[in-house]
């Protein structure tokens, strides 16, 4: 069997992956209301990234004519974005969205932003607060962090003539989307007009509680008070016919950003999109050929489609060392080559705590932990401490950290390396963002260092290069650093004294 990747998969729009040289003036992007134009250059923005300007020109002309009809009439193609970390993708949706729902008239759900975490949730509806600021949209975020029955009185309110929406957009976690539609009264999705999923691979990858069936079928719901043949009942769309192109029916959009945008058209088959339209800056053509082959992609042991671009202003090294020396490298790193805001990564919740306690008991520096064990309260409050400058190092764990925008991060450590490409794409993009420069170490043992660059090598990265830390600067850290190991050790019976107890 000749597998062939679909067309739009095959030969996608490609964006410009160089920040700084390619910014357009925000007025140069055609159809931008000018309140949203204010807005822009309220909030510092002059100009868009190249993601932005390919991308916010195509929304706004799919709602040119309203949000019951696309392009020339037709029902609007889904838009699906591969674009590095930090390259504007959440301003490329927020800005077109805003603009197309600022003439609504009756509060309904018509936007819907899904999201894999917390923190990412929060980001993405600060965003939309920002932009939706006095122009009469209320922005909703459910996300686990308030108690239930709050959030259901933010989402719906119950008059006497029936239930009405308080949202006209929702941002949301998957688990906690599934739980307002099981169990919310009057929640409504029937209006919904865009999907936007977010870090979409992640979600692809983990449908968790089928959040995306559970959507549709609450979009597509039959109201019982309506008749069968309703005019404006939608229905879900099927095969393309005549027939089902001779009722007119509110299209649902689907957006899809991510830094890591898989290729496997089986995977993004479980999304259903309707001709969708991909923009990316993560493709390496093959010039030569007039198609593109799932086969010519794949190389062994890893996904279709592994060809994916950095930050421009990133800095790759690898870190040669060995297991006494790891610690060491951190504490080099912040006292003698004084980085400040190093975000270091490790591959689980208890090295990130074992790390964190050992620098603690090393003293000095300002560090802090932030994964799981840490409440959702407690994580926001560290991340603010970390970009108000307050912590020097923050260590972190995969799933906490991943698609947060920390600003300021000068430095990212991969303090255990990381074991597949999506990872290490989605732990160096917290730094070097929007065109800025930014550094990236990782820390790699002898046995790790083979199979670490040509996991790089296969995804089409350049050569990195080594940065070896000399014995003479760990030496006079050693002797500090073996009481501390003491301390540490006693630190960690107590704890798990206390855990027994």
């Amino acid at each position: 069997v000749h597998r062939v990747l679909p067309q739009w998969l095959a030969k996608p729009m490609l964006v410009n992956k160089d920040i700084k040289q390619n910014l357009n003036a925000i007025e140069n992007v055609p159809g931008i209301h000018e309140k949203l134009l204010q807005k822009l250059r309220t909030n510092g923005i002059h100009s868009f990234f190249p993601v932005q300007t390919e991308v916010i020109p195509i929304l706004l002309e799919s709602t040119k004519h309203g949000l019951w009809l696309g392009r020339g009439g037709y029902r609007p193609r889904d838009i699906c974005v591969s674009a590095p970390t930090g390259s504007g993708k959440t301003l490329a949706f927020v800005i077109p969205i805003v603009q197309a729902l600022m003439g609504r008239v009756v509060c309904r759900v018509r936007a819907l932003a899904v999201l894999p975490t917390k923190e990412l949730a929060q980001q993405v509806c600060k965003v939309f607060k920002r932009y939706t600021e006095g122009l009469g949209l209320k922005v909703v975020i459910v996300a686990g962090q308030k108690q239930f029955a709050v959030e259901q009185a933010s989402l719906v309110e119950h008059t006497f003539t029936g239930y009405c929406s308080l949202a006209d957009i929702i941002v949301a976690t998957p688990g906690r989307l599934v739980d307002h539609i099981a169990k919310t009264d009057g929640f409504d999705l029937r209006h919904l007009r865009f999907l936007i999923i977010d870090e979409a691979d992640r979600m692809i990858d983990n449908m968790h509680q089928d959040w995306l069936n559970k959507v549709e079928n609450a979009v597509y719901q039959v109201n019982e008070c309506s008749a069968p043949d309703s005019l404006f009942q939608r229905t879900k769309p099927g095969v393309c016919t005549a027939a089902s192109h001779s009722r007119l029916q509110m299209p649902l959009q689907k957006l899809l950003f991510s830094a890591t945008l898989t290729q496997d058209s089986e995977k993004l088959q479980q999304l259903a999109l309707h001709q969708p339209q991909l923009f990316t800056s993560n493709y390496t053509p093959l010039e030569s050929e007039t198609h593109v082959t799932q086969s010519e992609l794949q190389g062994p042991g890893d996904s279709i489609g592994k060809k994916y671009t950095l930050p421009e202003g990133l800095t790759e090294f690898i870190v040669p060392c060995n297991l006494r020396k790891k610690p060491l490298i951190i504490l080099y790193f912040a006292l003698r080559m004084k980085f400040s805001r190093i975000l270091c990564f490790t591959n689980s919740r208890d090295a990130s705590h074992r790390l964190y306690l050992l620098l603690c008991a090393f003293g000095g520096i300002e560090v802090a932990e932030f994964s799981s064990r840490l409440s959702p309260n407690e994580r926001r409050k560290t991340l603010k401490e970390f970009e108000k400058g307050k912590l020097q190092i923050l260590i972190s764990t995969d799933a906490s950290a991943r698609g947060i925008d920390v600003k300021g991060v000068t430095c990212v450590v991969n303090y255990d390396a990381p074991q597949f490409i999506r990872t290490y794409i989605h732990r160096v993009g917290r730094t070097a963002r929007a065109g800025k420069a930014g550094l990236a170490f990782t820390l790699l043992l002898k046995m790790q260092e083979q199979q670490f660059l040509q996991m790089l090598r296969d995804a089409g990265s350049k050569e990195m290069k080594k940065h070896v830390v000399r014995q003479k600067f760990l030496t006079p850290l050693i002797e500090r650093y073996e009481n501390a190991l003491q301390v540490f050790q006693q630190v960690l019976k107590d704890e798990k004294r206390r855990q027994r107890l």
